[in-house]
């Protein structure tokens, strides 16, 4: 196993023990405590280089923040437009027919899918609807 530096295992730790998909600043805010020396930079910089070495993923912008995964294992993602809450969809594949029909408009072979479902959570809509029924 590869050597990192103690603050680059704790950000590879922090991501591989979490089901959330923490920003860097998420990162950051949760590792200063511990390291008290950490800077952004290098928040970002490790991120930058772990996801260019694949030990973790990018999921997605959400409210102008990049969100990270560290399961690189194939898997769909469904996100919350409202409040960012980003949830793990385990077994879920697209029909073989989806991706043969991809292939042959794009005239591209396939090698990896990356799907993701967007919406709003049970909590934003009761949320929204509190605020309505509040606002008669």
């Amino acid at each position: 196993m590869k050597r990192y530096s103690k603050k680059r295992q704790a950000i590879i730790d922090l991501l591989k023990n979490t089901k959330e998909h923490p920003s860097a600043d998420s990162i950051y805010r949760q590792l200063k405590p511990i390291y008290p020396d950490l800077s952004m930079g290098t928040v970002y910089r490790n991120l930058k280089e772990m996801k260019e070495e694949g030990i973790i993923a990018s999921v997605a912008v959400v409210n102008d923040r990049e969100r990270f995964d560290g399961c690189t294992n194939q898997h769909t993602h469904v996100i919350c437009s409202e409040c960012g809450k980003i949830i793990d969809l385990e077994g879920f594949t697209l029909p073989a027919d989806m991706l043969s029909h991809a292939e042959e408009e794009s005239k591209i072979s396939i090698s990896c899918t990356k799907l993701q479902f967007v919406g709003v959570c049970d909590a934003c809509r009761q949320a929204h609807r509190d605020t309505n029924s509040s606002n008669k």
